[in-house]
């Protein structure tokens, strides 16, 4: 494998998360404290579960880019451009084309911006979160080097 990368949650989602204890033990504390206690421990574990396992998977192997549930084969990948800072911002929002391919995570701030080459794709571009984004490319970059030669 070239590389794979699970777009997690970053810790202040964990955090901001924690408000669900006080506002479930805030509704329930009037009807029976117990139920509070376990509506708020079922929520909060539900709702980081829910946040882990829904995580999308960024992966380059085998010939393919994996993004979430999107295949797209390397030979329909054109330039790979890693984003930081107000680039990212901007590919994120001004300059987004509404038929671009998304797999972003509001907590993870960097982008990859990747050429679809295919003329049958409605999409001109996918736009991938990415802690690693340099890595992302090198992998676009090598993989795509190896299939074509």
């Amino acid at each position: 494998m070239t590389y794979r990368e699970r777009l997690i949650p970053s810790g202040w989602i964990y955090a901001a998360a924690a408000f669900l204890v006080p506002a479930c033990l805030l509704v329930f504390a009037p009807i029976n404290i117990g139920v509070g206690i376990v509506a708020a421990i079922v929520l909060y574990g539900g709702s980081i579960g829910a946040l882990v396992l829904t995580a999308p998977v960024i992966e380059v192997d085998r010939g393919e880019l994996r993004a979430g549930s999107a295949r797209l084969p390397l030979g329909h990948v054109g330039t790979a451009e890693a984003l930081r800072g107000t680039d990212a911002t901007r590919a994120r929002g001004v300059e987004l084309d509404a038929r671009a391919w998304l797999v972003i995570r509001g907590w993870v701030q960097p982008v990859v911006r990747i050429e679809v080459t295919d003329p049958e794709d409605p999409s001109p571009y996918w736009l991938v979160s990415s802690r690693r984004p340099e890595e992302l490319v090198a992998a676009l970059e090598s993989q795509r080097a190896a299939t074509r030669g």
